[in-house]
């Protein structure tokens, strides 16, 4: 696959290359009108190189389509973690991980807010936390708490060996908002009004 991304990559290169140089020297009149002319009069005017401009023009669509399909897939590959059962691939969305520690680590009291970005690849799994904390807590005792619940989570969650790296962004710091203090309701009863009526019942 390497050899294929290189082959794709020098040829893209040569053509745009090619069209660059061209384009320039069209610019600069080095290229004249009747040169161009010429030329082209003689594609037309010669089977041979026609059949081979349109093989040549197959070829490009069917690289072009190849780079395409390659591209979508390896993307595709790396939203998702896939692993072998006995009845079958499973993969899970790396949002869906995403999602699990947001929720696992929602209770912390040290975190206002996080965001985990997960990326897989053949060197293991990269979670990087961007977090907000609050301003009373003991920073490197705080991240390391959210790296070992990540990492633990995560681990008992896919039962996956490949190594797992936790990283921890501190994005900003908050200050905690005091509880609002109970205002003591007043009893707002209105006063009875009118005339009281006793009698023997």
């Amino acid at each position: 696959m390497k050899i294929l991304s290189g082959l794709t990559l020098f040829f893209y290169t040569v053509v745009f290359l090619a069209m660059g140089v061209i384009f320039i020297a069209v610019s600069l009149n080095l290229i004249t009108q009747e040169t161009l002319t010429d030329t082209i009069s003689t594609l037309y005017a010669a089977t041979n190189i026609r059949l081979i401009l349109g093989l040549v023009g197959i070829l490009l669509v069917f690289i072009s389509l190849m780079v395409v399909q390659f591209t979508m897939g390896k993307i595709q590959r790396e939203k998702t973690i896939a692993f072998e059962n006995p009845d079958g691939q499973v993969t899970i969305s790396l949002s869906a991980i995403e999602d699990f520690i947001k929720r696992a680590l929602k209770q912390l009291p040290e975190v206002k807010e996080l965001k985990p970005s997960v990326k897989a690849s053949k060197k293991g799994i990269t979670i990087v936390n961007r977090v907000t904390l609050f301003s009373d807590v003991h920073i490197p005792e705080t991240t390391e708490k959210i790296q070992n619940i990540v990492k633990t989570r995560v681990q008992d969650m896919l039962g996956v060996e490949e190594p797992i790296n936790i990283k921890v962004h501190v994005v900003k710091i908050a200050h905690k908002e005091e509880a609002p203090k109970e205002v003591k309701k007043e009893d707002k009863t209105p006063p009875f009004r009118g005339s009281i009526e006793y009698g023997n019942y």
